[in-house]
């Protein structure tokens, strides 16, 4: 009986005790990023932190602000920093958020003029709180930047709206230089990955855009589980969905809440997807630190 008994305090040993499986990955220095530094850096942090003003940089904890700002290059986000949707893979923190601020357009235009900036992005949480889900913010910042400084080229990352044709239809009217909106990930996973998103509704939205004659964008992320297949079947779907800029990066857990990392891709794999992609799109973006808004400005050619 006593050796019965032994066994079984050993099996419930407290949890304390038992080896620990870290939900950090082991990276390798193609996934890793400079620390943040230099004068422009600080200038820029310095200028949000006046502003109050919001990055998908700092939202999405992209591990490339540091040399983005350094470089003078940022993704505003707009409609405040807490999301209505809580997605598998993304970093923004969920919550209630506050009504959109009205001076926040002529905010980011008067942001944008100071920085010299020559390419803008701007994107925002998910807003299913709001009756046009910020589809009007996205309208008043783009016409507050062509007013102010009209050189300057625009890139809008929007949200799905869900889908709402009137929605999509008031930004398409606006003409941006770019329209951008992420897949994200292949078919199979979008279910798990994205919150309330559909595959074909994101597919359907970038070809709105496109049949209007604006030049798309849409990027996904490799590493939640896909297979080398579905990531070839999901360029085919974007191509014939009008996409002509595309953006691959690798998926990095934001924190141990968040979907696990299925496998790590190395450059070698990065550089075969780029190959096989570069043959569909106009210019293609794929590496390990790639994000949506990487090098946004070489690929609208602003720079």
């Amino acid at each position: 009986m006593n050796g019965p008994r032994q066994i079984r305090s050993i099996a419930k040993a407290p949890p304390e005790d038992r080896p620990k499986k870290s939900w950090r990955p082991k990276l390798l220095p193609h996934h890793k990023q400079s620390i943040p530094a230099g004068r422009k850096f600080f200038h820029v942090t310095r200028l949000l932190e006046e502003s109050g003003l919001s990055t998908v940089c700092q939202g999405a904890l992209c591990p490339n602000r540091a040399g983005c700002w350094s470089g003078g290059s940022l993704a505003f986000q707009i409609l405040g920093d807490l999301c209505t949707r809580r997605c598998a893979f993304c970093g923004e923190k969920t919550g209630r958020p506050r009504p959109p601020d009205p001076s926040e357009p002529e905010k980011l235009a008067a942001m944008a003029r100071r920085l010299g900036l020559a390419h803008v992005v701007i994107t925002s949480p998910s807003r299913d709180d709001l009756p046009d889900h910020g589809a009007g913010q996205f309208v008043a910042c783009l016409e507050f930047l062509r007013k102010e400084i009209p050189r300057t080229t625009v890139e809008l990352l929007v949200p799905d709206f869900q889908g709402r044709p009137d929605l999509l239809k008031s930004i398409i009217q606006m003409r941006p230089d770019i329209f951008n909106h992420n897949l994200e990930t292949v078919r199979r996973l979008t279910p798990e990955v994205r919150a309330r998103a559909l595959y074909d509704r994101s597919l359907q939205i970038l070809r709105w855009a496109a049949e209007a004659g604006l030049r798309v964008k849409s990027g996904l992320m490799v590493g939640l589980g896909e297979t080398r297949e579905e990531i070839r079947e999901t360029l085919t779907d974007l191509k014939r969905n009008g996409v002509s800029l595309l953006t691959v990066g690798q998926y990095l857990p934001p924190s141990p809440r968040h979907r696990p990392l299925d496998r790590l891709y190395s450059p070698e794999e990065f550089s075969s997807i780029r190959e096989e992609a570069a043959g569909l799109f106009e210019n293609v973006l794929a590496g390990p630190l790639v994000r949506s808004s990487y090098h946004a400005a070489e690929m609208a050619g602003a720079r």
